[in-house]
């Protein structure tokens, strides 16, 4: 999981800037430099299949932005949250926004990179790990994905705690 944090200038804009599940993938990637060079402040951060595993997906999504927020060189004066759940951070005031990537500059930006950032490291993963698909289904479950569970296991890149087939429960992890 990967998750991050972005404090723009009040005066940024950018034509493209828009909820990155409405972006292609070459967009994000025009973004992501724009985004880096241009913010007050930006962080992402990365949460381990096993920390998933352990604390499940919605606590390490708020131990995610918490990692972000504690990289970020200044500190907000609000936290936007897309979404509906957040834990407290450091005494910060925050609001959760249901689909806020589409209302927000600062939230689209932080999915922006947070995507970004996640597909360079699945392309990483696929090179490290090859024949899951990584660097085209970008962790995923699609057809291909879980074949490729089938013929090689699972490993340690993936979460037990998410079956992807009835059988992954019981078989150990590889490589």
């Amino acid at each position: 999981m990967v998750a991050a944090a972005v404090i723009l200038p009040r005066a940024f804009n950018h034509p493209l800037l828009n909820d990155s599940k409405k972006l292609t993938e070459a967009q994000r990637k025009i973004l992501r430099p724009i985004i880096e060079s241009e913010a007050i402040a930006w962080a992402v951060s990365f949460i381990s299949p096993a920390e998933i595993d352990e604390i499940n997906i919605l606590n390490a999504s708020f131990l995610g932005m918490h990692r972000a927020l504690d990289q970020l060189r200044h500190s907000p004066e609000l936290i936007l949250i897309d979404g509906n759940r957040f834990h407290a951070y450091s005494n910060i005031a925050h609001e959760c926004i249901i689909k806020g990537d589409g209302k927000f500059r600062s939230i689209a930006a932080a999915s922006i990179l947070a995507k970004t950032h996640r597909d360079e490291y699945m392309i990483q993963l696929s090179k490290q790990l090859p024949g899951y698909n990584w660097e085209r289904n970008k962790g995923y479950p699609t057809k291909d994905h879980r074949q490729a569970i089938r013929l090689l296991g699972a490993n340690a890149a993936h979460r037990i705690s998410f079956t992807l087939l009835p059988e992954q429960r019981q078989a150990p992890f590889k490589g």
